[in-house]
C-alpha cells in the first residue's frame, strides 16, 4: 500500500496552499461572500478538476495504446450541487471532446468506458456518493 502526505498552509482570508511530498503546490481559495472574489479554485472546483484530469489521463493513455491519431482532448465538466449543507455534488457529467483526423468513435467509447469502470481512482472514490455520467464526441 502506498502512502501520500500533503501539507496545507493558510495564507490569508480563505486562501490556502497545499504542498505535496515533491514540493509541488496548489493554491485553493473560497469567496468570503456570495459574490466575493477569490484568487484560486475552491476545494469543490478542485474536486472536479482532479476528476476530469484523472479521466483525461486515462483516455489519453488508452487512445495512445490503441494508436489513435488525436491532437486534442478536452474534458468539459458539468456538475450540480445540492442546496443543503454539506453542499456536495449530486450529479457530474464528464464530456470528452477528442479531436483528430482518424479517431475511431469506437475507440473513444472504449477509452471513456475503461476510465469510468476500471481506472480513474478519483471517480471510484466518488462512486456511491455522486451520480457520474460520461459522454463524448469526436471531431476533426
Amino acid at each position: 500500500m502506498s502512502k501520500n502526505t500533503v501539507t496545507t498552509q493558510w495564507v490569508k482570508d480563505y486562501t490556502f496552499v497545499s504542498t505535496n511530498e515533491s514540493n509541488q503546490s496548489v493554491v485553493l481559495d473560497a469567496a468570503t461572500s456570495k459574490n466575493g472574489e477569490k484568487i484560486a479554485p475552491s476545494p469543490m472546483e478542485a474536486v472536479l478538476m482532479a476528476l476530469s484530469t484523472c479521466a483525461g489521463i486515462d483516455v489519453k493513455l488508452i487512445l495512445s495504446k490503441a494508436k489513435q491519431d488525436f491532437n486534442d482532448i478536452q474534458v468539459k465538466v458539468t456538475a450540480e450541487r445540492r442546496e443543503e449543507i454539506p453542499k456536495i455534488y449530486t450529479d457530474i457529467n464528464l464530456h470528452f471532446v477528442v479531436k483528430g483526423e482518424a479517431v475511431a468513435e469506437k475507440q473513444v467509447a472504449r477509452a471513456v468506458k475503461l476510465s469510468a469502470e476500471k481506472y480513474c481512482s478519483v471517480s471510484h472514490m466518488l462512486q456511491g456518493v455522486v451520480n457520474i455520467t460520461h459522454s463524448f464526441e469526436v471531431s476533426t
